[in-house]
């Protein structure tokens, strides 16, 4: 008796161990995250104003705003997300729904785990080598998009595939039995359930996307270039790139250093209020399934 109290005790401490090892990690990664948006925040935001942020790049970038890579930056993502989200979404439907378990089935998910672990300068290589070279659309939105696209399609692929098996296959069989078709099934009943989850690899995709620069080194970005794109098929300058270069390379890194940290302040707060805007979008489309 006197060893079965024993055992549990030091059960209980083993458990008190691990959730406390547990607990200051979890802390220790918030609290770092504080730190590096604090240090951000602290060093950029002096440089914020209307005229940053609305106004064209001057004097070799260090002085004027940033107005141009705020509108490449937004077009860049919206022209990945155009072309990822559907075509993973459509093909995590047709892996989860349609293609039968077996060899095939296992060959395509480790092609596609294995292309989430290729390096993005790999992407812009071969965005270059097709979308810029190969099919004549030059360094522009559309050649950047694309590649974006193809970076961020595994992340896509993977969540919607997870979100659609975690529906309950009771919703499939009902739907089944009344009479609809595998489509119908899949589009009216399991798509609705599990899109709040999807919207999940369109949050991660979008942050990434904000934040690549070596993609849009080969595909789109501009040094210097003060005046917006005029069609998908304009080079832009966009916020990582531009805050590459005025931090390693500008005309006069000391004086634009300032700048740099107000453009990663901006660059953040763009990833912030577009995770905010999928979030909510994500609830709302949560709480019709519910309600339905």
């Amino acid at each position: 008796m006197k060893s079965e109290k024993k055992l549990a005790r030091r059960k209980k401490i083993n458990q008190q161990i691990a959730f406390g090892i547990f607990t200051a990690i979890s802390y220790a990664i918030v609290a770092l995250l504080f730190v590096i948006l604090a240090f951000i925040v602290v060093k950029g935001i002096s440089v914020i104003s209307w005229e940053f942020i609305s106004a064209m790049p001057t004097n070799g970038m260090t002085e004027g705003g940033i107005f141009p890579a705020i509108v490449g930056t937004l077009c860049l993502v919206f022209a990945s997300m155009i072309f990822a989200f559907p075509v993973g979404v459509l093909a995590a439907i047709y892996m989860n729904e349609y293609v039968k378990d077996g060899w095939a089935k296992k060959i395509i998910k480790q092609m596609t785990n294995n292309l989430a672990g290729v390096p993005s300068i790999v992407f812009g290589l071969f965005g270059m080598s097709l979308f810029v070279n190969k099919l004549g659309f030059g360094d522009s939105i559309l050649a950047g998009g694309l590649t974006l696209g193809l970076l961020v399609l595994p992340v896509v692929i993977r969540t919607t595939e997870e979100s659609l098996k975690a529906v309950d296959s009771t919703f499939r069989q009902a739907s089944l039995g009344l009479g609809a078709s595998k489509w119908q099934t899949t589009s009216k009943v399991v798509l609705p359930i599990a899109f709040p989850n999807i919207i999940t690899g369109l949050i991660l995709s979008i942050g990434r996307v904000s934040g690549e620069t070596a993609p849009i080194l080969f595909t789109v970005a501009a040094y210097f270039l003060p005046k917006l794109p005029s069609s998908i098929f304009d080079q832009a300058m966009a916020l990582p790139y531009h805050l590459y270069v005025i931090a390693t390379s500008g005309t006069n890194i000391e004086k634009s250093r300032a700048m740099a940290y107000g453009t990663a302040l901006i660059l953040i707060i763009i990833v912030l209020i577009s995770n905010l805007l999928a979030n909510a979008l994500r609830k709302y489309y949560g709480k019709k399934v519910k309600m339905n």
